[in-house]
């Protein structure tokens, strides 16, 4: 019998997009995938494993009663549990329903079948249950993930970078996007993503999470620059950071 760590990919509230992700890894994912077995992938494989898991790795936010008592299941049969994802690591985009009375927003999605579909607030994985790692990102950025599967399988501890990826946008010689006449996250999120996003020319959307303590004085700088509302930075934060305000309670 293979001695080989059993790897367990699972799927809650998302697109599936990071599952995409590592599914479209190529070379690299075939040499990862000499050293484990995945026993559970439902992007690329229809078998499943109804045994114990050395590493399950969770993609989507919890929303549901059912989403709950599942996510605890899985936590229970997984020596290590990685949350991927900004929707599994943060609540992503789906946080956003938090912004509405739970009966509303069911009802507004579902019409006269709400009583079919019950729901919670949108909650990230760790707020359900513990997680050992944390993989950032919308869609997750391959070499962090490989990084962090790496790590796992070792049993050393890997520290998501808590400085802003504006470090990295320094690093890569980009041009400000406040420069350019956009609002860009890039001052309050967390690092790791090697500035992706505005490499290819696009504004941080603040999927990686806020950092932990944030330049205010250097962020209202900004705002104050370029006369920014502070309504417009709230709003663009609300995006992925919604479910950030459940740590705080």
């Amino acid at each position: 019998m293979s001695a080989k760590p059993k790897v367990a990919f699972f799927d809650f509230a998302c697109c599936e997009g990071c599952q995409l992700q590592v599914a479209n890894m190529g070379e690299e994912l075939l040499d990862i995938l000499g050293v484990i077995d995945i026993v559970e992938f439902r992007e690329v494989m229809s078998e499943k494993w109804d045994k114990n898991y050395d590493v399950a790795v969770i993609e989507g936010s919890i929303t549901t009663p059912h989403a709950v008592e599942r996510i605890n299941k899985i936590r229970e049969k997984s020596g290590v549990l990685i949350a991927y994802g900004s929707c599994a690591t943060i609540g992503g985009v789906n946080g956003m329903k938090n912004n509405f009375q739970i009966e509303d927003i069911r009802k507004y999605v579902y019409g006269e079948q709400a009583k079919y579909f019950p729901t919670v607030p949108t909650r990230a994985v760790h707020q359900v249950v513990k997680v050992d790692y944390f993989v950032h990102g919308c869609p997750v950025y391959p070499p962090e993930f490989v990084k962090v599967l790496k790590c796992a399988l070792m049993g050393v501890s890997y520290e998501v970078p808590d400085h802003s990826v504006c470090v990295e946008c320094k690093l890569n010689e980009n041009v400000c996007m406040y420069e350019r006449g956009l609002t860009c996250l890039g001052p309050v999120t967390k690092a790791g993503c090697n500035s992706w996003c505005v490499n290819n020319g696009n504004i941080c959307y603040g999927c990686r999470g806020m950092v932990t303590n944030p330049n205010e004085k250097g962020a209202q700088d900004v705002i104050a620059r370029y006369n920014i509302s502070m309504e417009l930075i709230l709003n663009k934060m609300n995006m992925y950071n919604k479910c950030r305000e459940l740590d705080k309670k």
